[in-house]
């Protein structure tokens, strides 16, 4: 339990901290370390995230562990966690970063809008054929807790998934591992869904005495528009053409090994250009055939083809929600240093992690200390022999980095005066009677688990 009085027993830095996930944890224990008074808005009542929320559930021990640093680095005497409270909408930005006393407001507040498939009015069939990859792996991951009251989506076979990063094969392997595992349940085998991505769907049904072909399942396919040898996984930067070269063909084993791990097919140089409709349904998407042409991709005129699916997930990418007051430059905010993440117009609000690269995997950051290993990608993909959970390690020293450096920017101006610092925690402990908490962090998360 904090002592509130203490915070305010002199000047001190207060820095506010949208988001209590991966950035936003690692920077509130930045600013606990240094004696500055961290506040985390978390909108949900558990800090985790993506982690939670975005990373398919058989990832048990990666997920555990995550949960486990995260509350390690909120525990803290020095960090105000203030749950259920969303920045835009239940306390309006403008109101926090005019804040008398608040040194910065740091925005890790990730990426959850997916980005559009940008097809004329495919957006009129959402749920009616279509689906976006966040509310899909949200429905994967929270369709069995007792609270669920979200959508429901049933998992058709002959899917198509439209990406082409490790979030697009995160969902594809959804696809086919539930419609395995519903396909086994139906003969009375009953698999966890956490041993079959572990032991990979051949060999589970070799176990059983059963193949592919008599359980009749066509499998989801994958269609992405560049080649295989270009999907952004496993890409460390400033390479040599040799080891380019080299990266190219370790994507293109890494798709094989899926393939046969998990019997997906994927059809690469293939761009979604237009949507097939039947009445009030999304049946299908028209591809073009498409090739690289001196560095450029070059779509193939006349070789567009139509394929009709029951179910097509769209997994191009995720981007930050727009949050009323901050600005915004395309789909993203607008930074004028991406090296802080100093946002426009805005003294002292910063953006961290995803919410600036405009991404939403476990491993994606702009502020990469050190590329992730090819060993790590294939543990993360369930295809080596490395498990993944050392891939957290690596990056929560990436974000805490990066929270190093805004934060020794977001301090040069003066401290917060004791009443000012008085002032703020009056204020967090009125939205803490809102949402009904006491201040004490272990005692909450004690008492609302992750399912």
């Amino acid at each position: 339990m904090v002592n509130l009085e203490k915070l305010w027993a002199e000047p001190r830095h207060v820095v506010v901290i949208a988001g209590g996930a991966v950035s936003g944890s690692e920077a509130a224990a930045v600013c606990a370390e240094r004696g500055i008074l961290a506040i985390v808005f978390e909108q949900n009542h558990r800090p985790y995230g993506k982690i939670e929320d975005g990373l398919p559930r058989w990832h048990d021990k990666l997920r555990s562990k995550e949960y486990a640093l995260i509350n390690e680095n909120l525990d803290r005497s020095q960090i105000l966690y203030v749950p259920r409270t969303l920045i835009g909408r239940d306390i309006p930005f403008e109101e926090l970063h005019a804040q008398p006393g608040v040194s910065a407001v740091l925005l890790a507040n990730g990426a959850w809008r997916d980005r559009p498939l940008g097809l004329e009015d495919v957006d009129r069939y959402v749920d009616r054929g279509l689906v976006y990859q966040n509310p899909f792996v949200y429905w994967f991951n929270h369709s069995d807790d007792r609270s669920y009251d979200g959508p429901q989506y049933r998992v058709a076979d002959d899917a198509i998934v439209v990406g082409g990063g490790l979030a697009s094969i995160d969902v594809i392997k959804i696809l086919n591992l539930e419609l395995y595992r519903n396909a086994l349940a139906e003969r009375g085998i009953h698999v966890s869904m956490v041993d079959l991505e572990h032991l990979g769907i051949p060999k589970t049904l070799q176990q059983h005495k059963l193949d592919q072909a008599q359980l009749g399942i066509a499998g989801a396919t994958l269609y992405y528009r560049r080649r295989v040898r270009d999907m952004p996984i496993a890409f460390p930067r400033d390479q040599t053409p040799e080891q380019r070269a080299k990266t190219e063909l370790v994507r293109e084993k890494m798709v094989g090994i899926l393939a046969q791990k998990y019997l997906v097919r994927v059809r690469d140089c293939h761009a979604a250009v237009a949507p097939v409709i039947e009445g009030e349904r999304l049946a299908g998407l028209r591809f073009r055939k498409t090739e690289q042409r001196d560095g450029k991709l070059v779509e193939i005129a006349g070789s567009d083809y139509d394929v009709r699916a029951p179910l097509i997930v769209s997994s191009i990418g995720s981007v930050p929600e727009p949050m009323p007051g901050v600005p915004t430059r395309g789909e993203l905010y607008d930074y004028t240093d991406w090296n802080t993440g100093a946002l426009r117009g805005l003294r002292g609000v910063y953006g961290l992690g995803n919410v600036l690269t405009g991404k939403g995997n476990i491993k994606d950051s702009r502020d990469n200390a050190r590329e992730v290993s090819q060993r790590t990608i294939e543990g993360y993909l369930g295809i080596g022999s490395m498990p993944p959970e050392h891939v957290l390690d690596e990056t929560h020293e990436q974000r805490r980095l990066a929270a190093e450096r805004v934060i020794d920017d977001a301090v040069r101006v003066t401290p917060a005066t004791p009443e000012q610092i008085r002032l703020i925690v009056e204020r967090v402990q009125a939205r803490w009677r809102e949402v009904g908490y006491t201040g004490d962090y272990s005692a909450w998360v004690a008492a609302h688990p992750p399912s």
